[in-house]
């Protein structure tokens, strides 16, 4: 069942990234805070026009999404997520793997794994 909605508006974006704790992975970083909605996760995702042309940047959009619906069962309930690609990294060299152990990484720091899946 999905359990998560998409951000799209901007000051819900700048919300997330004044309020919300960072962490961060080798390619992407990610700014999380608790949510008033306990039932439902909200996910943003948000990349530079600066980190590359739109077909790079739109793949790794796809890269995040797929990779976040993977794991979305396994996170716990009521979170703001918003992902950001980190300036240092090439773009057109990430892929599925690289990004699935970032949010791994990102996603246990940050302790919002359920613990009995």
């Amino acid at each position: 069942m999905k359990k998560t909605i998409m951000l799209k508006k901007n000051y819900e974006f700048k919300h997330v990234l004044t309020k919300g704790k960072y962490y961060s992975g080798k390619e992407l970083e990610s700014f999380i805070m608790p949510s008033k909605e306990k039932t439902l996760n909200y996910l943003g995702i948000a990349i530079s026009s600066k980190a590359g042309k739109a077909v790079y940047r739109n793949h790794l959009k796809r890269l995040i999404r797929e990779n976040y619906k993977v794991l979305e069962n396994r996170l716990k309930c009521g979170y703001r997520i918003v992902f950001l690609i980190k300036k240092s990294c090439d773009i057109k060299n990430i892929n599925f793997y690289d990004v699935k152990t970032d949010m791994n990484k990102i996603f246990k720091k940050s302790n919002i794994f359920e613990e009995n899946i």
